[in-house]
């Protein structure tokens, strides 16, 4: 493969990243949670109350946010408080075109 194919490649994977990470926060529900969750914390029952979904359909959506590594859980006795990682909001400004910052996932 020559140089310019290497970098076409790396291109492309990063492309694909990028459309990954902008897919799991392009949906309505997951960008309130993700809302919620830039001014802090929040325990899962609070985000029940202020989502207006149904509790498994707020499940799902926790899952696709975990998956894309921008949420992460932590178990409190039977409660799970929710919380953005740490380079979420870089993660997602990286991802969007013109970013000089590879979006890692």
């Amino acid at each position: 493969m020559s140089l310019l194919g290497a970098a076409d490649g790396a291109r492309a994977d990063r492309a694909a990243g990028a459309v990954a990470l902008l897919q799991a926060v392009a949906d309505p529900v997951r960008w309130a949670v993700l809302d919620i969750l830039a001014d802090g914390p929040r325990c899962v029952c609070d985000l029940q109350e202020r989502i207006p979904v149904a509790g498994n359909l707020l499940s799902y959506h926790l899952k696709v946010l975990r998956e894309a590594d921008l949420v992460s859980a932590t178990r409190r006795g039977r409660w799970i408080d929710y919380a953005l990682v740490e380079d979420a909001a870089d993660r997602l400004a990286a991802a969007l075109p013109g970013a000089r910052r590879p979006v890692t996932t």
